[in-house]
Parts: C-alpha cells; sequence; structure tokens
C-alpha cells in the first residue's frame, strides 16, 4: 500500500523543487502544465492497480505555489487511471527544450525523483522501473533532440510500449489525416491566374516558379542533381493588391503538382501567434503551425512580430517557432509572410535565419485606375449589376483619380470592394422609393448612387 506517512514532507519537496525550476524558466507561467505532467506520471505509475484514498492524498499533493489545491474524488481518480492513454511528451516541454533548455533538463530530472518517491510498493518493481525508464528515455530523446518542437513530415506514426503503459505520441493536437479531393487541372488554375486583374509581373514570376518545379520534379526522376530549392516566400506590398488572393491560388497550384500534400491556407497575424507570457506564444505557434501542415501558413503583417522599440517582445518566440518548423517540416509546409514593403525589409533582415529561408520575394504593385476601373467591372458583372453610362464615366474618372492622388491610406481593391458595396446600398435606398420597379431599375447603377457611395 502507499505510504502517506509524509505527505507534508511531500507536498514541501514538491513545491522547492518547482520553484526552482520556475526560476531556470523565468516566470510560473507553465506551473498548470508542470502540475498536470507530475499527476500523469502518477497515473501511469499506478496504471493497472487498485486505488485507494493513499493515492489521491499522494495526487492532490502535487501542485506547486499560486496554483489551486486539488481535491479529487475517488472516481475521478479511478476514472483518470483507467482512461490513461500511456505517456506522451507535452508540448510545454518541448517549447522549454527550444528556449530555456536548462530549465527542461532541471524538470526531467525532478519527474525521474518525483515517480520514484511515489512509488506503490503493492506494485512490481520491474513494472514501476519500465514506467520510470520509458518516460525518461522520451523526454531525454526530446532533449536532445534537432527538433524538439516535433515537426515532422506526415505520414506521422505513434511508437507505444504497453508493458509500460508508454507511448512515443504526436501531442494530442497534432494533424490527423484528412480526406483531401484529386489535385486541380494545372492549365485550369493557371487560366485563373491569368484572369486576375493586373499583376503582370507576379503572374510572370508564379508562372516562372511553376516551370522550376515542375523541371525539378523531372530531374529528380531521372537521378539528375537538383540544387536546394526554398518554396517560403515574402509577398510586399500595400493593402488591397492581391497578396492573399495569388496565396491561396498558390496553395492550389503546389497541390496541383504534388508539392503539397493539400491546398488548404491558414491566414494568420500576430494575434494569431502571440500570447501575453513567455513560452505561450511558442505553444500558440505550434498549433497554427500544425494546422497550416501539408499547406500554406499566411503571415500577414508579419513586420509586427518585431515592432520597433519592443525589445524582448514575444514575437521574437514566434518567429524562432516558424524558423523550426520551415526547417523540420520543408516537404511538408510552406510559409510566405506579407506586408508592407518597408517594414517588410526590416523584419527580414531583423533575424539571419529569416534572410537564408526565404528564397522567393514578390512585390505587389499598386493597381492603376484603369486596372481599379477593371477590378469594379468584375464587381459589378459577379453581382448582376449594370452602371449606365453616365455612371460608367464617372467611375473611370473616379478611379484614375484615386490612383493618381493616393496616399498611404490608398486602399487598392479594398476602395473599390468600399465603393461598390456602398454605390449597391445607395441603389437600394433610391430603388426602394420606386412604385413598381423594373428588372431594369434593380439591375442600374447610377451616377448618384456612386456619387453618394463616395459622400
Amino acid at each position: 500500500m502507499l505510504n502517506t506517512q509524509n505527505l507534508d514532507t511531500l507536498h514541501g519537496y514538491y513545491l522547492i523543487k518547482t520553484a526552482l525550476i520556475h526560476k531556470k524558466i523565468g516566470h510560473d507561467d507553465f506551473a498548470p502544465q508542470i502540475d498536470r505532467l507530475c499527476r500523469d506520471l502518477c497515473l501511469g505509475l499506478w496504471k493497472g492497480q487498485t486505488l485507494t484514498e493513499n493515492h489521491i492524498k499522494v495526487y492532490d499533493a502535487l501542485y506547486a505555489k499560486g496554483q489551486p489545491k486539488p481535491s479529487t474524488l475517488y472516481w475521478e481518480l479511478v476514472s483518470a487511471e483507467a482512461a490513461y492513454p500511456g505517456f506522451a511528451v507535452p508540448d510545454f516541454f518541448r517549447v522549454l527544450v527550444l528556449t530555456r533548455k536548462d530549465a527542461a533538463e532541471a524538470l526531467l530530472a525532478f519527474c525521474q525523483e518525483l515517480m520514484r518517491r511515489v512509488c506503490d510498493p503493492s506494485l512490481s518493481v520491474e513494472t514501476e522501473n519500465a514506467f520510470i525508464s520509458e518516460t525518461g528515455k522520451l523526454l531525454e530523446a526530446v532533449l536532445q533532440s534537432n527538433n524538439p518542437l516535433g515537426f515532422t513530415p506526415r505520414p506521422s506514426s505513434a511508437h507505444s510500449t504497453p508493458a509500460a503503459q508508454v507511448s512515443e505520441q504526436a501531442p494530442a493536437d497534432a494533424p490527423q489525416a484528412e480526406e483531401v479531393r484529386p489535385p486541380e487541372n494545372l492549365d485550369k488554375l493557371l487560366e485563373e491566374l491569368d484572369s486576375l486583374v493586373g499583376l503582370t509581373q507576379i503572374k510572370k514570376d508564379v508562372r516562372s516558379l511553376i516551370n522550376l518545379i515542375k523541371v525539378r520534379k523531372l530531374r529528380q526522376e531521372q537521378g539528375l542533381a537538383t540544387p536546394e530549392l526554398s518554396l517560403h516566400m515574402v509577398f510586399t506590398g500595400n493593402p488591397g493588391t492581391g497578396k492573399t488572393t495569388v496565396a491561396r491560388l498558390l496553395a492550389r497550384l503546389y497541390r496541383s503538382i504534388g508539392v503539397l500534400e493539400t491546398d488548404k491556407m491558414l491566414e494568420v497575424d500576430r494575434s494569431g501567434l502571440v500570447a501575453g507570457y513567455v513560452g505561450q506564444t511558442a505553444l500558440k505557434t505550434m498549433e497554427a503551425v500544425k494546422k497550416a501542415q501539408g499547406g500554406i501558413l499566411f503571415v500577414d503583417e508579419a513586420y509586427s512580430l518585431v515592432p520597433d522599440g519592443s525589445g524582448n517582445d514575444f514575437g521574437q518566440e514566434a518567429i524562432s517557432t516558424i524558423l523550426k518548423a520551415m526547417e523540420d517540416m520543408r516537404e511538408d509546409l510552406v510559409v510566405i509572410v506579407a506586408g508592407y514593403p518597408e517594414p517588410m525589409e526590416r523584419f527580414i533582415s531583423s533575424n539571419p535565419g529569416l534572410e537564408s529561408r526565404f528564397g522567393k520575394y514578390f512585390n505587389f504593385e499598386d493597381y492603376n485606375g484603369d486596372e481599379l476601373m477593371e477590378i469594379f467591372r468584375m464587381q459589378c458583372k459577379k453581382n448582376q449589376y449594370q452602371p449606365d453610362e453616365e455612371a460608367e464615366k464617372f467611375c473611370i474618372d473616379l478611379f484614375r483619380d484615386l490612383y493618381e492622388n493616393r496616399d498611404e491610406n490608398f486602399g487598392n481593391a479594398r476602395d473599390v470592394r468600399n465603393i461598390f458595396e456602398h454605390a449597391v446600398q445607395a441603389q437600394a435606398n433610391r430603388v426602394a422609393q420606386l412604385e413598381a420597379p423594373t428588372r431594369e431599375d434593380l439591375l442600374c447603377l447610377k451616377k448618384e448612387d456612386i456619387v453618394k457611395s463616395e459622400a
């Protein structure tokens, strides 16, 4: 039976050891995760045994300073033990290895020592030692790994050791195999690219890149040398210049030629990557990377990860995590960072790793007046509106003036969309006053609708 005579000593020992680990980390934000890890280790040690009230007392003694004291019910502990799937290296430990390796080493030593203290004499020594040994090996493997975050190309395989109830698993939220539709036809996708308004140089750059990838694959099939090729890209340009649209199309193109497993694109910005505490940012970024695995991770306004005068901003953790993913998942993830030209130059130069990993730079020029007008016509056609002759002439002049007098607030296609949407609202207000509006009334946009949209 488990000895509970020294519970106060056990809790005091736990407080001292975890406080030292928190000091090495530099904060106590991981206190709940460390407590959870230690309790899970208890479940692994006790797996398959008849639990008693003494086990509950030991289990509830494992909480760090500032954390709520557990009050586990007997049925809760029994259920947790029965459902225990086997040990998996937790994500926060992987983050510690990347960011605070000395703290990860101290945590590993503490976990090994703690398990020996809470061993149940009613278990076989061999079973307990096997569990302690296997968990130690798994944690040590991550500690010594060049890929501590566990980013691995698909398919990933799980390894388990049933005798010790230990399994080397991907994190619980690792991406699962998903059904994917057949790749789209490459020629049709390139036609869709050509149908985009403007973007003349971007279209040439994309076609050139696709040709390079296709020939590279042919050389590989013939056993010829294939120089390293980075598919990670930097998109620079003002808002509304089509960066997100082209990125989504690239995901489909890459899927079509077999570069990526899926055509999905996950769009994030600083808020989708950065948390408010050290260490938590890496976990949040890992989650985004896993969601994007097999496709494209599109980081909009990426320069916000290194704001001016930020010092040790949490954004650097996100950058480090993304860089590690780009290295470890080079066959299973494409990263595109996007933003204004000048801030993006500062962003790329802020970290040598960024400069070395991004091999392609696409610059998206502002749409000129005629291109803005073409976008407006496409919006009208798509939504079944028809500007009359006077409205057409007014819009031509409007968009040319908008381009020629653009300033830092110029929104390119976004401005066109706003003008169109406001014109539709103005038209609706006008038509609603008609006693019996005809089909032509419903279709027609007049100059007064456009003028009101500008008001």
